[in-house]
């Protein structure tokens, strides 16, 4: 397996993006997001997406430039139609709009509609945390899904994750999950790497469970399970279905369409200005507390540390970044076809 740098890995997506005809600026934007989601060990959300992105492009589903539209607004929200753009691209301006409203007002709301895949929702909070918010997002699939309800066989909801953040000292607490037993790219990864998945993540297309990630993706096809698996599966199911109405119903993104490609997002946002509601020092000596008073758990066997949500995720970043990170050779083949067609040089990365 290919061993690339992050910076590598940013200029191999910009010019993949660039070569199908991206902008600059936003191939800039989207290539950052794939390469920071590789950096902190999401390898679902980093640059295997490429080949995903480019036939979303030539299949018409994203309308490269596309202006980002403001629907209605008022001091504390907004309702925004990003007409098909990069969601990337979307939601790094749709971000913006909502730390200058929640700067001003002190929390703010902003509903997205017509979103492509955004990435990483913890990319996005944890930003918002860093500049003094406690932030939620979450995402629905208004599109095509892959996930079946809790008692169900078929693909009826996406799997629709949430992702909450909170200022830490210079840092963040970062939680970033889906509602379903295990993200769509993650059972990509195995699929490309050849591997199994746990028991009780997917179905296959008689609801039978299996460790094979190849049902998700062969016809007749399998589904991925709500979080909580056969035996609790209920939680996740029941939060699926609240955020397709706050994502989907709400923003006007919609829920069950066949006129979507996977991957489009209906998305909501919303954020809290820790100073407008307690001084920032009592609030950093609260979460030091917090953080010591969790961390200070007598540890179950095997188990050497407790971790915060997020914690993982930075480590991984300070070890990849000085280590790299490790491409799996089916998706550095898909890369470097994908490359040729395109007629774009991986050389000198």
């Amino acid at each position: 397996m290919p061993v690339l740098t992050h910076p590598q890995l940013i200029t191999l997506a910009t010019r993949i993006l660039e070569g199908a005809g991206v902008s600059r600026s936003d191939a800039a934007i989207v290539g950052h997001e794939l390469a920071d989601a590789n950096l902190v060990g999401h390898d679902s959300h980093g640059v295997m997406r490429l080949v995903q992105y480019v036939q979303m492009i030539q299949d018409g589903h994203v309308k490269l430039g596309a202006p980002l539209t403001v629907l209605k607004e008022a001091p504390g929200y907004a309702l925004l139609d990003g007409a098909f753009n990069f969601g990337q691209v979307i939601m790094t301006q749709a971000l913006e709009l909502a730390i200058a409203k929640g700067r001003a007002a002190g929390t703010s709301t902003v509903l997205i509609r017509n979103c492509n895949h955004v990435g990483r929702l913890g990319a996005y909070t944890e930003r918002a945390a860093k500049a003094g918010f406690l932030a939620t997002m979450c995402v629905n699939a208004p599109g095509p899904g892959g996930v079946a309800p809790f008692g169900g066989i078929d693909r009826k909801l996406g799997t629709n994750p949430i992702s909450m953040s909170a200022p830490l000292g210079e840092s963040a607490m970062v939680l970033d999950m889906t509602t379903s037993a295990t993200a769509e790219g993650k059972l990509r990864v195995s699929h490309q790497k050849g591997e199994q998945v746990p028991e009780g993540l997917i179905i296959d297309h008689e609801g039978h469970s299996s460790t094979d990630p190849g049902v998700f993706y062969n016809s007749p096809v399998g589904s991925i399970l709500p979080l909580g698996g056969p035996m609790m599966g209920h939680k996740g199911y029941g939060m699926a279905v609240m955020i397709d109405v706050f994502c989907g119903i709400l923003s006007g993104s919609g829920i069950g369409r066949t006129d979507l490609p996977r991957g489009a997002n209906g998305v909501w946002i919303s954020l809290m200005s820790v100073e407008h509601f307690l001084p920032r020092e009592e609030y950093d000596a609260w979460m030091a507390k917090y953080s010591t008073h969790i961390k200070s758990s007598r540890t179950a066997p095997g188990v050497s540390e407790i971790l915060l949500p997020g914690e993982i995720e930075a480590r991984r970043a300070t070890q990849r970044a000085a280590e790299g990170m490790s491409i799996p050779d089916e998706t550095w083949r898909q890369i470097n076809e994908l490359a040729g067609k395109l007629k774009v040089s991986l050389t000198g990365l």
